[in-house]
């Protein structure tokens, strides 16, 4: 795992615990500081024996550029999160999971439509979010923010995923009527201002924050009768792909959550 700051990644925790489920006894996962500026000869380095490198802020679009091939969907979002590798003759591959594990956290909760669904933040995780939401039928749903002078990013994303997000400036006064999905991709503390609020629908409302749990915006979406969800769910789900993808087995599931459990009740 790489990215700056690094030091208090779960990743480790949960990749490690895969292999054990699926006796790789000498598979290795570690978390290891690393910037932009150091990305390209860090991956440049490794040798041959390297399966793959996962990676966090603030690697995820620079990650497009120090790979061979790019998937579709990293290309589409505007960033990767996991960079496949292999012998020298092989290509090194860029791939997002941060879309499968918002996808899959949502339809844990039991959501497979969106019909209103919005998105607090305009970074790189609300970009993911953008194409998870394409995914369960949503093309239009409303992005929260500040200012919507800095949102080309995302738009430059929605117009390569086909959707057409409605950009709404003010965050946290914006209520968000009819909405039956709210994610909120907000950095941890930014999303505070919002308890309290009215959640007039009741939507699902997924924080992407998971430590501490719950974060006052997810109590007051409990509080008021919403279900929310974790982003401890979407860590252990994007995980999951990595694992999958780096190893080519099946992600052991019900062990990297025990194992996510004990660590984040550590906490």
């Amino acid at each position: 795992m790489l990215g700056s700051p690094i030091r208090h990644s779960l990743s480790p925790t949960l990749h490690c615990a895969a292999y054990a489920a699926l006796g790789l006894a000498r598979w290795r996962y570690e978390a290891v500081n690393c910037d932009e500026a150091t990305l390209p000869a860090f991956v440049e380095g490794l040798g041959p024996e390297w399966v793959g490198l996962s990676l966090t802020m603030p690697l995820k679009r620079v990650a497009l550029t120090v790979a061979d091939e790019v998937s579709p969907l990293a290309s589409a979002v505007g960033a990767a999160n996991t960079l496949l590798l292999g012998p020298p003759e092989q290509p090194r591959r860029a791939e997002n999971t941060d879309v499968a594990g918002i996808l899959a956290a949502l339809r844990e909760a039991g959501v497979d439509r969106v019909r209103g669904g919005a998105i607090l933040g305009a970074g790189g995780t609300a970009q993911a979010a953008l194409a998870a939401l394409r995914e369960l039928g949503e093309f239009a749903p409303r992005v929260v923010v500040r200012n919507p002078a800095r949102t080309a990013e995302l738009l430059a994303t929605a117009g390569r995923l086909g959707v057409r997000p409605e950009i709404l400036g003010g965050l946290p006064e914006v209520d968000l009527l009819d909405t039956d999905v709210v994610v909120s991709t907000l950095p941890p503390g930014a999303g505070d201002t919002l308890r309290g609020r009215p959640w007039d629908s009741q939507p699902v409302v997924l924080d992407v924050v998971y430590t501490p749990w719950p974060t006052p915006l997810a109590a007051s979406a409990r509080e008021a009768g919403c279900r929310i969800v974790s982003g401890q769910a979407v860590l252990l789900h994007q995980a999951a792909a990595q694992v999958e993808l780096m190893t080519g087995c099946c992600a052991p599931i019900v062990q990297m959550r025990a194992a996510l459990d004990t660590a984040v009740g550590s906490h």
